[in-house]
């Protein structure tokens, strides 16, 4: 699967809510695990470095922090599957995307 589209890219080159405002910042892409709980929502993105920045639940504990786009097209996590691009996600606050997900108030 193809984490990163020409489409995705024009998105987060759009002006976003910065990532320290008190204001939520909009989640762009969201990428999971097929086969565990791990997930990667991205708030920001560099071309030039290929780095995601966002928040990544589902790993020893929730966090903010920076994720490289190579790391994830390179992992395999079982069954010979890799990370994948929720299709049917819709740019939404991280907020709103984090806490429907889990159906609770986790942020």
């Amino acid at each position: 699967m193809q984490l990163m589209t020409k489409e995705l890219e024009k998105a987060f080159a759009k002006p976003q809510t910065p990532q320290y405002s008190a204001d939520s910042p909009m989640c762009i892409a969201k990428f999971f695990n097929p086969c565990g709980s791990a997930t990667w929502w991205a708030t920001e993105y560099n071309p030039g470095t290929r780095i995601f920045f966002g928040f990544v639940t589902g790993i020893d504990y929730d966090e903010w922090g920076y994720f490289s786009l190579s790391e994830l097209e390179e992992l395999k996590v079982g069954f010979g599957l890799g990370i994948e691009r929720d299709l049917y996600f819709d740019p939404k606050p991280i907020k709103e995307a984090v806490n429907s997900y889990y159906n609770k108030e986790i942020m």
